[in-house]
C-alpha cells in the first residue's frame, strides 16, 4: 500500500548506499517554472567526423594517430588526472593540512567506431563487446599491486562535462579507494557483518514485492528509481545475484545486462526525444587483495534533465550547503520510465 504522506508533504529518505539523508518535497511541483531552460538542437552526428579526435584514423591532441579500429577501442587518456609515474609523499601540518600522493592509471573507451553511435542506439551484441573491454581492463587493471579501486564511468552530453561528442566513456584506476564506493564499502560491510547477506539482496528483494519504482527487469538484473534517489530520473541497476565485479558475470548475465543498459538508455532517450545526458558508473568491489563478500554489483545513472529536454535540475544552495533535495517523488519518476518503449524513438519515425 502507498503512503500517501510520501506524495503529498515534505519528507526526508535515507540513502542506505550512503548513509546520507534527501530531502523530498512533493508539494512542490505544482510551482510555476520561469527559470534557465538550455537549448536544445536535434542530435545529428555523421557517422564519421573527421575533426573528431576519437574517430578511426584520426589524430589525437597528444599528436598519436587512431588506428582504423572497428570496434571498441581502448587507449590511455592523453590527459590523465592520475599519473602511474608520480613520486610518492605525504604532507600533514599540525592535522589542518593534510595531503598525500596519488598514482593511477586512466583509460578511455571509444564504444564504437561511429561517432553517432550513443549506448542507446547501439545493437546488444555491440553493447557486449564494450562489456568486454570493461572486464579486460578491470581485470588488467585491478592486478597491479598498487590499484585498490578501478571506476568506469561516462558522462554523456554537453551538459554533464563532455569534451568530446564521439560516444565513450573513461576508466580511472588508483591507489585509494574514492569516496563515493569507499561509503558504500561501510555500509555493505556493517550489513553483512550483521545479517550475513548483502544489503543489496534484501534492498533488491523488497523492491521486487512493492514494483513501485521497478523501471526495467530481465533474468539477471533489475532497474528501479532508488527510494533515495536525488535526480528526477535517476535509476540503479543492481544484478540479481550477489555477484562483486563484472568478472562473475555469466554469459547469460553479460548479455543480460547488455539488455538492461540499451533498455535503460534507451527508455530516456524516448522520455524528451533526445539524447538523454546522464554520468553514470559501474561500482565494482575494490581491487585490495580483499575479499569482498559484502560487496554487491550495481550501476548508478545520475541525469539531470527534469522537466523536459530543456529544463535541467541544478545542485546549487540548498543542496550546496545542507543535503540534496527533490521534487518528484522516485514512484512518480519510475512509472514515468517504465510506461516508455524500449523501442528507441528514432527507430518508429
Amino acid at each position: 500500500m502507498k503512503n500517501s504522506n510520501l506524495t503529498d508533504y515534505p519528507h526526508r529518505r535515507l540513502n542506505i548506499l550512503t548513509g546520507e539523508w534527501t530531502l523530498c518535497s512533493p508539494h512542490r511541483t505544482k510551482r510555476p517554472w520561469q527559470g534557465e531552460q538550455s537549448e536544445t538542437q536535434e542530435d545529428k552526428r555523421p557517422q564519421y567526423d573527421p575533426q573528431c579526435y576519437l574517430c578511426p584514423g584520426n589524430v589525437r591532441a597528444n599528436g598519436e594517430r587512431n588506428p582504423d579500429y572497428t570496434s571498441t577501442f581502448v587507449f590511455t587518456n592523453d590527459f590523465s588526472a592520475l599519473l602511474e609515474e608520480a613520486p610518492k609523499f605525504d604532507l600533514n601540518e599540525k592535522n589542518l593540512l593534510v595531503a598525500k600522493s596519488q598514482k593511477g592509471i586512466c583509460r578511455v573507451v571509444n564504444f564504437s567506431p561511429r561517432h553517432d553511435l550513443t549506448l542507446a542506439e547501439m545493437n546488444t551484441e555491440d553493447i557486449e563487446n564494450v562489456i568486454s573491454v570493461w572486464q579486460n581492463e578491470f581485470e588488467f587493471l585491478g592486478s597491479k599491486p598498487f590499484i585498490k579501486y578501478v571506476q568506469i564511468f561516462e558522462n554523456k552530453g554537453k551538459i554533464m562535462g563532455n569534451s568530446n561528442p564521439h560516444p565513450h566513456c573513461q576508466i580511472w584506476a588508483q591507489e585509494e579507494i574514492p569516496n563515493e564506493p569507499l561509503k558504500e564499502l561501510k555500509q555493505f560491510r556493517k550489513y553483512f557483518n550483521k545479517n550475513e547477506r548483502t544489503l543489496l539482496q534484501d534492498y533488491l528483494k523488497l523492491e521486487l514485492r512493492k514494483k513501485e519504482r521497478l523501471v526495467y527487469s530481465n533474468d539477471s538484473f533489475v532497474a528501479v528509481v532508488p527510494f533515495w534517489a536525488v535526480w528526477p530520473y535517476e535509476t540503479l541497476i543492481v544484478s540479481r545475484r550477489p555477484i562483486s565485479n563484472i568478472l562473475q558475470f555469466k554469459k547469460k548475465e553479460k548479455r543480460d545486462f547488455a539488455d538492461i543498459l540499451k533498455t535503460i538508455t534507451t527508455k530516456y532517450d524516448n522520455l524528451f526525444k533526445v539524447s538523454f545526458p546522464y554520468s553514470a558508473g559501474l561500482h565494482q568491489a575494490p581491487t585490495d587483495g580483499r575479499e569482498h563478500k559484502e560487496w554487491h554489483f550495481h550501476m548508478h545513472f545520475y541525469p539531470p534533465l527534469l522537466r523536459s529536454a530543456t529544463v535541467k535540475k541544478f545542485m546549487v544552495g540548498y543542496e550546496m550547503l545542507a543535503e540534496p533535495q527533490r521534487d518528484i517523488t522516485p514512484e512518480y519518476s519510475s512509472e514515468i520510465l517504465r510506461k516508455l518503449p524500449a523501442k528507441h524513438y528514432k527507430d518508429m519515425q
